[in-house]
């Protein structure tokens, strides 16, 4: 017992002694379990809470769309195999005029059926009660349109639906698993003050639209053990009649597709950051117990000769280590804790769920804190192991001194190109390479954790004038309810503020190319655009061929199509005709899975005709309130997306979002870049504070001192900084490429100013560590320092 408490003296001595340095190496491992704790828990709150929301409210497996299917269709749909239930239903997009909002919105019409029991994509009733058969103008609204709206029970508004303009008023507030996440036309982001679901009964919609007896939408329910693929041919053969555009499953339903792309990132970040800050902390430990360790040879000597025995002695050094690692895990997951709190917030707003809490389970926090202390242990392993093999006698004879040699062969001082200090700083660099080397990538590491960053918000403001100012530069898109004829390019060119009017035709296709295949939507344009343009892989405009195709890079390599090869194209609606189409050229796609057609080419393959879907606008700034009047009593417009809206909507989430993580980022990196420095510096100061004692002795003024430190910090942080560069830029393409998917893509840009300002961040970091162990330089005391023994 005496035994222990004596060492454990000594432990709390050391750590006091040390605080600084263990701060240092505690508040980079507290990085590590943070963005683990971080990660791990949004993630499982995430898909845990998606998990009991679907199973709970029956979100569907299947979906599917058709021109005009009979009810009794859904029966025999049913009774597929596989198949658990079927909700046979109305869908149609409409027009919104909102009282006290300008802008026309949109709105997406669901209908309830007529017993009012949702067998698939039920409804939570947030507030009020879902709408009454027989009352026709009721209707329950999505929560956060009715928010963003505010909207409350009772409230009205008006709706152009199937050509008729009716006032609705709101008796029930809902959230919906099928629109966890709902995307208006033309937005990137939820807007949810220009568009809402909503949902009416049955028999009304169905007046409304010339529906009776039929339905266009379809969702089913899968038993456990059904055979996805068999379903949704089957539903393909039996809508195929009725104008079926294609079924397709779960993962690629919108709302779900944008939920598993956050998960994924969230995967993504607890399987890269975390493993960043533990390596660079077991590096810390390894170096400063190896030289707490060389400097105490003398007393573990000393400790083995009074009886001691090799175990309590490594026991004693382990326990450091370990009261470190373990404050640094104290603050990593109270931080943490907190970030992950603040996070699961930001998604709440993002993600309609009813309910979003951080999963802070035990499990979690075990997993970061054992994770750490293996980390810090496997740092501590060759230094403690020293200390185990170390026989009393030879630990109490001072260690052979070093065999220094002229460095470089004495070239640089035959060439005198550096001073005889700086000279010193180097031979010390090739003393230890290996902890050089070492300490040059930990440094490096915050270089990349900034470039990641910067390299990030670099791409997004790419992708922004990629898709706003190059491609897709309209002011407004019109959407028709229906395809219409030519001439209503003419008539929209006759409203309020039109100055360009550019048309576009959308027809669902299956393309296959031999046993590739994919159902997409081919979008017929004119052959040269000025508003919403094509471009290639140089951001160059592509004028659309006469004959053939221009496919996305994305379709390219899903479907393993280059120019020149010839592909099957099968119609989903109208004839149904199935074609051969040569592809013309491949081109640069961030949105969706994009193929383009000439419009009048397309018009005659699918043998349709001249048709239009909608109509991009060029607009007049000073006439937007006249066109908006216009818009919103024009019955066979269906959706209005308004470009600069959802340019301005996005500009501000993602501000918002990329400030929190530059903020992170840069804090990480600061801690990182600080936490190896610092430690280096007061390990070299600790090793040659003799020789710069009697440097000063001799009549070096302090500052010429304090160089030989600089010079060995600034030539491993200058070693760092290209280092950083190339590590940071393989990380970032690395994790924008895994969590590329078929709905966004966001190239990883990498701009000169992007390494500028990491360099600059890790620099400064760096430069402040330096000078903080400068001031102990400044203020050494020379005599005990002298009287130190070797």
């Amino acid at each position: 017992m005496t035994v222990v408490g004596a060492l454990d003296i000594k432990l709390f001595r050391d750590l006091r002694r040390l605080w600084a340095q263990s701060l240092a190496i505690a508040l980079v491992m507290a990085c590590g379990v943070a963005t683990l704790i971080i990660a791990v828990g949004t993630h499982r709150s995430l898909e845990e809470t998606r998990s009991t929301y679907y199973e709970r409210y029956k979100f569907g497996d299947i979906f599917a769309s058709a021109t005009r299917a009979p009810r009794s269709l859904a029966v025999e749909i049913e009774s597929l195999d596989g198949v658990a239930a079927v909700s046979a239903r109305i869908v149609e997009p409409a027009l919104l005029d909102i009282t006290g909002f300008r802008e026309p919105a949109t709105g997406l019409m669901i209908s309830i059926p007529a017993t009012g029991i949702l067998s698939v994509n039920g409804l939570f009733l947030r507030r009020g009660r879902l709408p009454e058969i027989g009352r026709t103008n009721e209707v329950a609204i999505d929560d956060a349109f009715a928010d963003a709206q505010r909207l409350e029970i009772g409230s009205q508004f008006k709706a152009i639906i199937g050509g008729a303009k009716t006032t609705l008023t709101v008796v029930g507030i809902v959230l919906s698993p099928e629109y966890v996440y709902s995307l208006g036309p033309g937005d990137m982001i939820p807007d949810s003050r220009r568009f809402g679901v909503i949902w009416m009964p049955e028999p009304t919609l169905e007046s409304l639209l010339d529906l009776e007896g039929a339905f266009n939408s379809l969702s089913a329910r899968l038993l456990r053990e059904a055979n996805e693929t068999q379903v949704i041919e089957a539903i393909d053969d039996l809508l195929e009649r009725y104008g079926g555009s294609g079924a397709y499953g779960r993962k690629d339903q919108i709302s779900n597709a944008f939920l598993d792309g956050e998960l994924d990132q969230m995967g993504t970040m607890a399987q890269t950051i975390p493993p960043i800050f533990l390596l660079v902390s077991a590096f810390l430990i390894n170096m400063i117990l190896t030289r707490l360790i060389e400097l105490e040879r003398e007393q573990i000597g000393l400790l083995k000769a009074l009886g001691y025995g090799r175990f309590d002695v490594a026991w004693h050094y382990l326990k450091l280590v370990l009261a470190i690692a373990a404050f640094g895990i104290a603050i990593g997951a109270a931080a943490g804790t907190w970030l992950g709190r603040a996070m699961t917030i930001q998604y709440s707003q993002l993600f309609n769920f009813p309910f979003l809490v951080f999963r802070s389970d035990p499990d979690i926090y075990l997993i970061a804190a054992g994770v750490s202390f293996l980390a810090a242990g496997a740092g501590a392993l060759r230094a403690i192991s020293s200390v185990f093999s170390l026989p009393a006698a030879v630990a109490m004879r001072p260690p052979a001194p070093p065999a220094y040699r002229q460095f470089l062969g004495g070239a640089f001082s035959r060439v005198r190109i550096f001073s005889q200090l700086t000279n010193m700083a180097l031979r010390h660099l090739t003393r230890y390479p290996v902890r050089a080397a070492l300490t040059a990538i930990g440094t490096a590491f915050a270089v990349a954790l900034m470039v990641i960053a910067m390299g990030t918000l670099a791409s997004v403001e790419s992708m922004i004038d990629t898709i706003y100012h190059r491609t897709e530069r309209q002011d407004a898109t019109l959407a028709f309810s229906s395809e219409r004829s030519a001439a209503a390019v003419q008539l929209a060119q006759k409203l309020p503020g039109v100055i360009v009017a550019e048309p576009f035709l959308e027809m669902p296709v299956t393309i296959r190319n031999g046993h590739y295949e994919r159902q997409l939507a081919i979008t017929g344009k004119p052959e040269r655009t000025e508003l919403s343009r094509v471009l290639d892989n140089e951001f160059r405009a592509v004028a659309l061929p006469s004959d053939g195709i221009a496919i996305g890079d994305r379709v390219a390599d899903i479907l393993h199509l280059k120019p020149g090869d010839l592909v099957e194209v099968e119609f989903l609606t109208g004839n149904r005709r199935t074609v051969g189409v040569p592809v013309a050229e491949v081109i640069q796609s961030l949105l969706g899975l994009v193929v383009y057609m000439n419009i009048d080419a397309l018009a005659r393959l699918s043998g349709t005709g001249p048709r239009v879907s909608g109509i991009h606008l060029l607009l007049d700034d000073t006439e937007l309130d006249a066109l908006y009047t216009e818009v919103k009593e024009t019955p066979q417009i269906s959706a209005v997306a308004l470009m600069s809206r959802s340019r301005q909507r996005f500009q501000e989430t993602i501000q918002e979002s990329m400030g929190v993580m530059l903020t992170v980022y840069l804090t990480l990196s600061i801690i990182i870049a600080f936490g190896v420095v610092y430690n280096s510096a007061r390990i070299q100061l600790s090793e040659r504070a003799r020789e710069l004692a009697t440097l000063r002795v001799l009549g070096f003024r302090r500052a010429e001192v304090s160089n030989v430190l600089f010079v060995e910090i600034g030539v491993i942080v200058a070693a760092a900084q290209p280092l950083g560069w190339v590590i940071g830029a393989g990380l970032g393409l690395a994790i924008t490429e895994s969590l590329a998917t078929d709905i966004y893509r966001v190239p990883f840009i990498l701009q000169p100013s992007v390494y500028a300002i990491a360099s600059v961040v890790v620099v400064a970091a760096a430069v402040t560590s330096a000078l903080i162990v400068r001031r102990r330089v400044d203020n050494l005391d020379l005599v005990a320092v002298l009287k130190t023994r070797e």
